[in-house]
């Protein structure tokens, strides 16, 4: 890594460019339309969990429970899940910049446990079933997929 390297890393349009690098020149387009998805996956929770921090009663009714109060305790309990989700977003980008593609896989294999809690908590406190389903089981099982795909086991 050469001088403009390091100075160029803190530089987002650079960071991207080097990603869209990392992305397109060391995969062939088999291999790369995971990486693509699990870009996708990082950059939707990042930007749900942002909403979450910032609005968290309008996004709420989204998860598939009751809205809950819209006080200032409730909006307080509701944002440790947007940190959750933008740290989490942010841990598959990081990987994808500075590990192999194996480990993005099983970052994702693991992580494929939070959807499934998810929905098992939205099914278990009698929530929208269609939305359990549909958003977190959807996830769920697109995030299994593509770590299985990362990690060459399908």
């Amino acid at each position: 890594m050469n001088a403009a390297d390091v100075e160029s890393f803190g530089n987002p349009l650079h960071q991207n460019l080097a990603l869209l690098e990392f992305l397109g020149d060391q995969h062939s387009m088999h291999d790369a339309i995971p990486l693509y998805l699990a870009v996708l996956m990082a950059v939707g929770i990042i930007v749900i969990g942002c909403f979450y921090l910032v609005f968290p009663e309008r996004i709420s009714g989204s998860f598939g429970l009751k809205p809950p109060a819209s006080d200032a305790d409730t909006r307080a309990w509701l944002r440790p899940k947007g940190i959750r989700d933008v740290a989490s977003g942010l841990v598959v980008l990081t990987m994808m910049l500075t590990a192999d593609r194996r480990l993005v896989g099983l970052a994702l294999l693991v992580y494929a446990i939070i959807p499934l809690g998810d929905m098992s908590i939205v099914l278990g406190s009698g929530g929208s079933k269609s939305r359990a389903f549909s958003i977190h089981g959807v996830t769920c099982a697109v995030m299994l997929v593509v770590g299985l795909l990362l990690i060459h086991a399908i």
